[in-house]
């Protein structure tokens, strides 16, 4: 699946209720487990993560002198 120009992939675990996710930003790999039973959630969580990393790749640092 792609979500905001990241491709991403989310699949069932061997535990009950627990799904895998996966993406990659460049060169960095980010990958988890969510508990949840719907595959739709476990998407928009992972998708929910990727924004968080995608608002650390656009904002810059400025430092203060």
């Amino acid at each position: 699946m792609i979500y905001r120009g990241v491709e991403y992939t989310v699949a069932v675990s061997l535990e009950p209720d627990v799904w895998q996710w996966w993406f990659q930003i460049g060169n960095i790999v980010s990958t988890g487990k969510t508990k949840t039973k719907l595959s739709e959630m476990a998407a928009r969580r992972t998708q929910i993560k990727i924004n968080v990393a995608l608002r650390r790749i656009e904002v810059p640092i400025s430092f203060i002198g």
